[in-house]
């Protein structure tokens, strides 16, 4: 529910209402704002009626929460979230960009790679340490070793990191050395994993399951941010659909409709989305033009010696010309690159 106190409400006012909603056994939450304050309660919406807030001199209003999804939803939080990796702000006026190699494969490999894609304007190093494969015998990942990696590459050339989280036993590793923590696919509905990574305050990036409904996305953030974690991105990576032509269907109505209904920043996966080198750079432009608020795109030093997802991994020329090709599209939408990329 949301309660919408009245122009002259104080601050003592607002305080005994939470008071009462806490007392309740409900979850309360503050939201003072420039003209009036709203509260909202989060629970048993019996228990909340029982209160009979509507009733208070202090209060203008009580309405519903409709959506499932609660704390993710524009009905909760109007204003946009602005989600801090490191030194990079995603859902702000700045474009982001994320990228690098599918697989941490060695030291020299991630250098060499973060060098390129911070050249041409990335500022957030992605790379995995751990890696879900289809097939048992696959490349599997460094582990904890690949970490140690991402962390010291990032410091030396200046980048943020991202990688993928699999498993709870590892939740301190990555939090220790990685900058953000990036939930897979496969992994978008393990409540365990997300509700682990809620009780951390580390940037996560929630992506989109191969099947799953932009509702069933909302609610596995919605577990994330519940569990005590605000810093949520949403990413849209492609779904799996009847068409075999490319690797998923990139679905950018997800998008617009996310931007829509919640306030968290949305990030599109180009490289998943499609698993065509040369479908990445109409697809990044495609996601700009709808709204998102960054990108997250495969890059490797040389594609042909990737061990993993080589047709979709973009050579440092290539992802040179996409920053190029880019940069008009994001000052269109009325956004900005990082310096690096502007001046290239």
């Amino acid at each position: 529910m949301i309660i919408i106190l009245r122009p002259d409400a104080s601050e003592q006012d607002a305080q005994e209402i939470l008071q009462k909603i806490d007392t309740a056994g409900l979850k309360p939450l503050h939201m003072p704002g420039i003209e009036r304050t709203v509260i909202g309660a989060l629970g048993d919406e019996r228990v909340l009626e029982s209160l009979h807030l509507e009733n208070l001199p202090q209060v203008d209003m009580v309405k519903p929460v409709l959506s499932k999804y609660k704390l993710v939803s524009r009905e909760i939080y109007a204003q946009d979230t602005v989600v801090q990796v490191g030194n990079t702000p995603v859902g702000s006026e700045q474009f982001a960009i994320m990228a690098g190699p599918c697989a941490i494969e060695s030291e020299e490999q991630l250098l060499e790679t973060a060098r390129y894609v911070k050249n041409a304007g990335a500022t957030v190093l992605r790379g995995g340490a751990f890696k879900p494969r289809t097939s048992p015998y696959s490349f599997q990942g460094l582990g904890v070793e690949g970490l140690k990696i991402m962390s010291q590459v990032g410091k030396e050339v200046g980048l943020d990191t991202i990688t993928e989280l699999m498993d709870v036993k590892d939740l301190d590793d990555v939090a220790r050395y990685i900058s953000a923590i990036q939930i897979g696919a496969r992994n978008m509905q393990n409540y365990t994993l997300l509700k682990a990574v809620g009780e951390t305050q580390k940037p996560v990036l929630l992506k989109r399951g191969l099947s799953a409904t932009i509702e069933e996305l909302l609610l596995a953030a919605e577990y994330i941010v519940a569990s005590g974690n605000p810093n949520v991105m949403i990413c849209e990576r492609g779904i799996r659909t009847f068409e075999t032509a490319t690797r998923n269907t990139l679905d950018l109505n997800a998008v617009a409709f996310i931007k829509e209904r919640s306030h968290l920043p949305v990030i599109v996966d180009p490289s998943h989305g499609t698993g065509v080198r040369t479908l990445v750079s109409p697809m990044a432009k495609a996601a700009v033009a709808c709204g998102a608020d960054g990108v997250i795109v495969e890059c490797h030093r040389s594609p042909k010696e990737s061990v993993s997802d080589a047709a979709q991994a973009l050579s440092p020329q290539d992802f040179h010309n996409l920053m190029q090709q880019l940069a008009p599209f994001v000052t269109a939408s009325g956004r900005t690159l990082a310096e690096v990329a502007r001046a290239s």
